[in-house]
C-alpha cells in the first residue's frame, strides 16, 4: 500500500464519554451501503415552530450518528440534494467518531456558510414509531416536523471540531463540553504502534490547530486536545469559556 493510502487508512477517534443510557440511538440501523457501520451519522430536513432552532428560525438540517470515514460524502450529497436553501445544522454527536472527519465536515459546513448549534432533534411521527419506521422517515428525504430538545447537550471533541465549521455557533446553555482523550487506530490494520502513535498525534494536533484558527477558534482548544491525547485526561471547558475560545460566535443567554 502506498504512504498515501496508509495515512487514509488512519483514524484518530476520540473515547466515548456519554452514558449507556443516552446512548440508544448508537445500536441504531445501518445507514446504509455494505460498508455504512450501524449508527453512522445521517441528515435529514426538519420543521417545527418559528423559534425552534434559534432567533427567526423554523427550520434546520439534523445531523446526528457518529462521525464515520465516508460522512463527509453523505454531507455533500445532502447539501447537493438541498441546492441553494440554507438551513443551519443541529448536531447530535454520539461515540467514538473520526477526528478527521469532524474537520472535513467542519470545512464543508463553512464553505457553505451554515450556522451550527447542538442538540438533540426529536421527530413528532417517531413518537410512537418503531426504531426501523423512525430511521425510514429520517432517510425519506421529506422535511420532518420536529423540535429541538436540548435538556441535555453533551458535546464531545468530535462535536467541537465540526461545531468549529459554523459560519455562527451557538450552545445552549446547559450543554457540557468535554474533550477527553483521542486515540489513532488503522481501518485497514488492528493496532498502531505507541511511538507511531505519538507521531502522528503531533501531526495530527498541528493540523487541528491550524483548522481551529482559521475557523476563529482559540488555538488553546487544539492545545487541550493535544495534551489529552497524551495524558488520558478529560477536560471540561465551562460556559464563561465558550466565547473567549471562540466555541460560540455570540454570548449564551
Amino acid at each position: 500500500m502506498s504512504r498515501s493510502g496508509v495515512l487514509a487508512a488512519l483514524i484518530i477517534t476520540a473515547s466515548v464519554l456519554v452514558s449507556a443510557a443516552r446512548a440508544e440511538d448508537a445500536a441504531g440501523p445501518p445507514t446504509g451501503g455494505v460498508t455504512s457501520p450501524t449508527g453512522a451519522m445521517i441528515f435529514y430536513l426538519a420543521h417545527g415552530r418559528d423559534g425552534s432552532c434559534g432567533p427567526n428560525c423554523s427550520e434546520w438540517i439534523a445531523a446526528e450518528g457518529v462521525v464515520e470515514w465516508d460522512t463527509f460524502k453523505r454531507l455533500f450529497a445532502f447539501l447537493q440534494h438541498l441546492g441553494d436553501r440554507k438551513a443551519p445544522v443541529v448536531l447530535h454527536v454520539w461515540g467514538a467518531g473520526d477526528l478527521n472527519v469532524a474537520v472535513t465536515l467542519g470545512k464543508i459546513i463553512r464553505d457553505h456558510q451554515l450556522d451550527v448549534s447542538v442538540g438533540t432533534t426529536v421527530v413528532a411521527e417517531c413518537a410512537k414509531a418503531a426504531e426501523a419506521a423512525c430511521f425510514a422517515l429520517k432517510r425519506s428525504g421529506q422535511p420532518l416536523d420536529a423540535v429541538v430538545d436540548t435538556s441535555f447537550v453533551p458535546c464531545d471533541v468530535v462535536c467541537v471540531l465540526v461545531l468549529a465549521g459554523g459560519a455562527h455557533r451557538a450552545l445552549p446553555a446547559g450543554a457540557k463540553v468535554v474533550i477527553g482523550p483521542t486515540h489513532i487506530r488503522n481501518r485497514l490494520a488492528p493496532n498502531v504502534s505507541e511511538e507511531r502513535q505519538q507521531g502522528l498525534q503531533a501531526r495530527f494536533g498541528d493540523q487541528y490547530r491550524l483548522y481551529l484558527t482559521q475557523m476563529g477558534v482559540s488555538s488553546e482548544v487544539a492545545d487541550i486536545i493535544v495534551g489529552n491525547a497524551e495524558t488520558g485526561r478529560s477536560t471540561q471547558i465551562s460556559r464563561d469559556d465558550w466565547l473567549r475560545l471562540g466555541l460560540v460566535t455570540d454570548p449564551t443567554p
